[in-house]
């Protein structure tokens, strides 16, 4: 067994399965005990490399979503020849990811060879990336993702990281993959700390937001991600919350402020609630699509859920179980709504999700003006009407046991330029105090 101090935990490496890596984080609550465990195993009868290709593909599909998820392209042409554009890339909201994985496929040799292996291999997969990149942004593409669905990339729409993602039974000790500068987010990893990531974080945005953020930071040893993660959030946890225009929501709103990188896994609360906004990503992706809606208006759809904190996702999970468990409790042909918003802090997205009563053309048509309104208010603020947008879900209680709830969507962008009349009209319905008290005809 060896030891070896951080400024916020203690490592233990089992000896006997160097696979498996066992932390200590000094938590606010005590010492909390997290076993990192091995990789996915790799899919059977497939060869080494796209087997390792495909265990990489899973646990980004499983554990953030597969939309997310794209498998490589057809190759572009380039003179005589193809040109790969990565093997897996991740893409979500305004960011993405090549991902080259490489695998060892021959037994192992002696530890400063294989150090010098890994050290070839993790520059040829950032010139890869590199590359990759280049493509992208001279020639948009369409590519598949983890649903079959097809998704037209053009590169310069996201800001892109490279990651090197290597395979291998045994990295020697302290090994630091190194190549030289790309001119664009670069960080290795190894499996293991990929699908610790994915696992740890549940989100693909979030995911994302992490590579970004670690690529800015000095390399650490291959396997060792886990460490650096668990120090950022120890951070994140000492960090004061940060200024927000209070303006920018109503009097009776609350503000909250969380970690950005969670100590505690996703769901560890012992509950089912964390899944909530799962389901919800799951019904939006899974549900047909109206005229002229498209499969990247879906992705983008996705993409702003999904960017809701990690840390703050079980609770809002509860809330949603009890809106729904809330809102049928009214007379005949009454409705009740209850809402729950979020606002990043530049004030230029929002996701709105309420719940009400039933749902039928009125209440569609109610919910799009709250949203709209919502949407206007802030933008009337900020002066960004330009790059802020607003996803409103709505959830619906179903009574015939089929399912139960309905999900439904608004998405609205830039300047709405909404009539006078109409703002005064969605004002009345929405911005009444709870000392106006009595119902509202919904018309």
């Amino acid at each position: 067994m060896t030891e070896t101090p951080s400024p916020a935990l203690w490592r233990f490496v089992d000896e006997d399965d160097a696979a498996s890596l066992t932390l200590i984080v000094e938590t606010p609550n005590g010492p909390h005990l997290r076993r990192i465990p091995p990789a996915l195993p790799l899919p059977a009868h497939i060869e080494h490399g796209k087997a390792a290709e495909e265990a990489a593909h899973t646990a980004a599909a499983t554990w953030g979503l597969p939309d997310f998820v794209f498998q490589q392209v057809t190759n572009a042409a380039k003179g005589s020849g193809s040109r790969e554009q990565g093997d897996r890339i991740l893409i979500a909201s305004h960011r993405g990811a090549v991902v080259q994985v490489k695998a060892r496929t021959i037994a192992p040799k002696a530890d400063a060879l294989e150090a010098n292996w890994i050290q070839k291999v993790a520059a040829k997969a950032m010139s890869q990336a590199k590359g990759s990149v280049r493509q992208l942004r001279m020639l948009p593409t369409d590519m598949v993702n983890g649903r079959g669905r097809v998704l037209h990339v053009d590169g310069n729409d996201y800001e892109w990281v490279s990651v090197f993602l290597l395979d291998h039974p045994g990295v020697p000790e302290g090994v630091t993959a190194t190549w030289q500068p790309t001119g664009m987010p670069s960080i290795a990893l190894t499996r293991r700390d990929w699908d610790f990531l994915f696992n740890q974080l549940r989100s693909t945005t979030a995911v994302l937001d992490y590579l970004f953020r670690a690529a800015k930071e000095p390399a650490v040893p291959l396997g060792e991600e886990p460490v650096r993660y668990y120090e950022l959030a120890a951070a994140d946890a000492d960090t004061p919350p940060g200024d927000i225009d209070t303006g920018l929501v109503g009097e009776d709103d609350v503000l909250y402020s969380v970690p950005q990188l969670p100590q505690a896994p996703a769901g560890d609360d012992g509950t089912r609630a964390h899944l909530m906004i799962r389901f919800m990503l799951e019904d939006i992706a899974l549900s047909p699509l109206a005229d002229p809606l498209t499969e990247a208006n879906r992705h983008t759809m996705l993409g702003d859920l999904d960017r809701l904190p990690v840390a703050v996702r079980a609770e809002w999970g509860r809330l949603l179980l009890d809106m729904l468990d809330d809102v049928p409790k009214v007379p005949t042909e009454h409705t009740k709504w209850r809402f729950r918003r979020q606002l990043d802090a530049d004030g230029t997205r929002q996701l709105i999700v309420g719940a009400a009563t039933r749902f039928d053309n009125t209440i569609r048509t109610a919910f799009t003006s709250y949203v709209q309104l919502r949407h206007h208010e802030v933008t009337s603020r900020t002066g960004k009407a330009e790059e802020s947008s607003a996803l409103g879900i709505l959830l619906t209680p179903r009574h015939d046991g089929l399912r139960p709830w309905d999900t439904s969507t608004v998405r609205v962008h830039g300047d709405l330029d909404l009539p006078e009349e109409d703002l005064r009209i969605y004002g009345t319905l929405w911005n009444r105090t709870v000392e106006d008290g009595s119902p509202v005809t919904q018309d």
